[in-house]
């Protein structure tokens, strides 16, 4: 759980009168101090974790926990529904067999009132038949029983800069704006609708300029942690970006060799 340390009261006397400087800089030490905390309690992410197997839920959240997250426990699809009546959760880790409400069920009972909130599924099956049902039903992503905690806390970072990359519709770099809606790159007249694929990796290029991305982090993201398709062809993508925006004054896609890309403001 996030951590608070209460606000000392420092008597008036001591910490805001003029003649007790040392008392006032304490006061506002600690005030500074404990807004601190307030933000890293607002800026944790809650997880909700949906697993019927006590033991198991609570190895998952205790992972979490440790690894800087706000996990909530829910016994099954019901318990989760109740916890997000009240909650606001940036990510969901669900099994998939369970009483009440299985996985399937709360999966498609969110996406008929939240769109974006990432759902990983997690199984004992390890059929295509299942995976595909899992992500017909709006799952995100899916591992397999018995879980790797740590590869879990890897989807889990990907799936949460993932969903805020998306939920972040529009930028603006100069003057070309970037429509997340639409797919379209606009600059002064000209508007450039683009494949889907090319549109995300410009987006994510450009939501942190001079930031260096490998060629794996843009691939689990924008194609996914499954994916079979060989990480060069991010190569071909940046290629094909360069060659549409060679023109433009605002941004250019730099290669750190060794490492991936990054976009810089012109």
């Amino acid at each position: 759980m996030p951590f608070y340390i209460p606000e000392i009261t420092v008597g008036e006397n001591s910490a805001r009168s003029k003649g007790n400087s040392g008392g006032a800089l304490a006061f506002g030490i600690i005030r500074v101090y404990n807004m601190f905390i307030n933000f890293k309690e607002i800026i944790m992410f809650n997880i909700l974790v949906v697993e019927d197997d006590a033991e198991l839920n609570r190895l998952f959240c205790t992972v979490l926990r440790k690894n800087g997250y706000n996990p909530l426990g829910a016994a099954d699809g019901e318990a989760a529904l109740e916890i997000m009546a009240g909650e606001y959760v940036d990510l969901i880790i669900s099994d998939i067999m369970m009483p009440r409400l299985d996985g399937f069920q709360l999966t498609q009972a969110i996406r008929q009132t939240d769109r974006t909130v990432p759902v990983l599924l997690i199984t004992a099956k390890d059929s295509f038949g299942d995976k595909q049902k899992g992500f017909l039903s709006g799952a995100d992503d899916y591992m397999v029983k018995p879980v790797d905690v740590e590869e879990m806390l890897l989807r889990v970072g990907a799936l949460l800069r993932r969903a805020k990359f998306i939920s972040e519709h529009r930028q603006t770099v100069g003057s070309t704006v970037l429509d997340y809606d639409s797919l379209t790159v606009k600059q002064g007249e000209t508007e450039t609708v683009l494949p889907q694929k090319e549109f995300y990796l410009l987006y994510k290029l450009l939501s942190a300029p001079g930031h260096i991305f490998t060629r794996q982090q843009l691939m689990d993201e924008i194609w996914g942690m499954e994916t079979e398709t060989e990480a060069r062809t991010v190569d071909v993508h940046i290629n094909r970006l360069r060659e549409r925006f060679k023109d433009n004054g605002d941004f250019s896609i730099v290669t750190v060799r060794g490492l991936g890309y990054k976009a810089v403001k012109n």
